[in-house]
């Protein structure tokens, strides 16, 4: 009871202070009112783009759920001396938002492989499995024959554009290989990962998958140690053992992806330096591998070594919008998730802002009449904002507000994560802990190895034609089909005949609404259906 008191007590302390926090403006109701006029004509004056998507940017934030977004924008703004909470990101500026159910068909909560084999190929599947559908069994390669998924970004090459893949992690990680493998087992990066039995009946890595199932013209992250023969030295780590080359096969997949390119301007890079020289409009092709596995967070990224994904994303445009059929390019943030994993709110936080930037560079390289951009997570985490932290506060910093045990707790927190650290039933005491630092792990509810995922719908966020269709409630396998619709591409062309249609439709309504045609027409119809009733209700009687 007394515990509840002193709670109360602080409370109410807080809220007495908080106040004095507000900006001068705000306390004034006419702010808020005339902001809201602005947002509210904003809306009034949207007119829906009905155009056919002639590009699509994707851009997915792996693991960026709405905490993330929401504590990222915090930071973004706090980064800039600005208290942050009212800070705009790119992303805010999407009008059409909905929600995706991110479910699999095995569980409640999924991982990267099935929601990418959702969103990408439209058909939700089993947890662990890329570009195979809900028949196929984890790790058992006889149940991925005759059970593959095809992706948007195979539908959009198949229909003459040019695409791509950008991303922080190995580019043979779920999200990106989604889009061009198919794998009863995500982690079957390179033929040393694929179990003998597997070989046997006929499966093959993912790496090797890169290479054969779509012919992509930008591949960009990491992943260089998959694609070369076991022990082959890093050429930037040669001393690093864990960065040599790992198949057994004795396959060199660079050479061969070069060698396939031939008559083409075909560029393999590793560094900054050799991908600064890489000239866009000469440029064909492009892979860039910059680690042997995922990429560096950005927080701890060299830049005279790696560029930045705003760097990434810029070339890989300017690269794939020479083709006057359009192009489909995938972008992701996949080193959110890896950050949450180990519990790292810092990280985590600092990969999303980095996001948001790839994604203004993304809409300041195209023209939104023509270009579909959609954003969106593809599951979330147990992570928290919790507190109430005073307005302007660090987002990476403690509660003012602590707790029963007169201990404080930070304003980011997992559910679950390495960050569980109680010991004989007492929390750690961080009055005197630096918690914004890069390497704090926040702390955790339940010990677990590894954060997990969470199981709370994403956010999808749209512009651009077509870009009213992501809105409400859907299934996340929904997505794929929706943005195959807005650019005509895969098993559904309707847009592309209403696009044809569409004038004649608006002339004859525009006539109908003007002269007397069409409605005559109407109002002759409605008399005889009248004459028909009385003549049949006249022989009933």
């Amino acid at each position: 009871m007394e515990a509840t008191r002193a709670a109360i007590a602080a409370f109410l302390l807080l809220a007495a202070f908080g106040s004095s926090g507000a900006k001068v403006e705000e306390e004034n109701p006419e702010f808020w009112r005339t902001q809201a006029r602005k947002t509210l004509q904003s809306a009034l004056d949207r007119k829906l783009n009905t155009n056919v998507a002639k590009n699509i940017l994707f851009f997915l934030g792996d693991g960026m759920g709405i905490t993330t977004y929401t504590a990222a924008r915090i930071l973004k703004g706090q980064l800039q001396n600005q208290t942050g909470e009212e800070t705009v990101m790119t992303m805010d500026t999407f009008p059409h938002v909905g929600l995706a159910k991110t479910y699999s068909v095995d569980f409640q909560i999924a991982d990267s492989a099935a929601t990418a084999t959702a969103y990408l190929c439209g058909v939700k599947t089993n947890l662990n499995i890329i570009g195979v559908n809900a028949a196929g069994r984890n790790g058992i390669c006889k149940t991925q024959k005759g059970n593959e998924v095809t992706s948007i970004l195979k539908w959009a090459k198949e229909a003459g554009k040019s695409v791509g893949v950008v991303t922080t992690t190995r580019v043979q990680h779920a999200t990106p290989a989604a889009s061009y493998a198919h794998s009863a087992s995500r982690k079957w990066y390179s033929d040393a990962d694929v179990p003998a039995g597997a070989k046997k009946d006929g499966c093959t890595d993912i790496s090797s998958q890169l290479l054969k199932n779509t012919d992509i013209d930008v591949i960009i992250g990491g992943g260089r140690k998959y694609m070369t023969p076991r022990y082959t030295k890093d050429p930037e780590y040669p001393t690093d053992f864990s960065s040599r080359g790992k198949r057994k096969d004795g396959r060199n997949l660079i050479d061969e992806w070069r060698s396939m390119k031939a008559g083409k301007v075909a560029r393999y890079v590793w560094n900054k330096t050799d991908f600064d020289a890489v000239d866009p409009e000469t440029t064909d092709y492009l892979m860039a591998l910059f680690e042997p596995g995922d990429l560096r967070f950005e927080a701890e990224r060299d830049p005279k070594m790696d560029p930045s994904i705003v760097e990434t994303v810029e070339k890989a445009i300017r690269i794939l919008q020479k083709n006057p059929k359009g192009f489909f390019l995938l972008v992701e943030g996949g080193r959110i998730d890896q950050a949450h994993h180990a519990g790292r709110a810092y990280m985590a936080l600092h990969e999303t802002v980095a996001f948001d930037y790839a994604i203004a560079k993304g809409l300041e390289l195209t023209k939104e009449e023509e270009t579909l951009t959609i954003v969106m997570a593809d599951h979330s985490h147990p992570f928290t904002l919790n507190g109430f932290p005073f307005r302007g506060q660090s987002i990476l910093g403690k509660s003012p507000l602590w707790g029963i045990d007169m201990l404080p707790y930070t304003t980011l927190m997992y559910g679950n994560g390495p960050g569980h650290k109680i010991k004989n039933g007492t929390r750690p005491d961080i009055r005197n802990v630096n918690t914004k630092s890069k390497d704090y792990v926040q702390l955790s509810a339940a010990p677990t190895e590894s954060t997990t995922h969470s199981g709370e719908d994403v956010a999808v966020l749209a512009r651009g034609p077509m870009a009213h269709l992501f809105q409400g409630v859907n299934e996340q396998n929904y997505i794929a089909h929706a943005m195959g619709y807005a650019a005509c591409v895969g098993a559904d062309l309707r847009h592309c005949h209403l696009q044809t249609e569409r004038p004649a439709l608006h002339t004859t309504f525009s006539d109908g609404m003007n002269g007397a045609g069409p409605v005559a027409s109407g109002s002759a119809a409605l008399l005889i259906s009248l004459l028909s009733a009385l003549l049949t209700l006249t022989l009933l009687m």
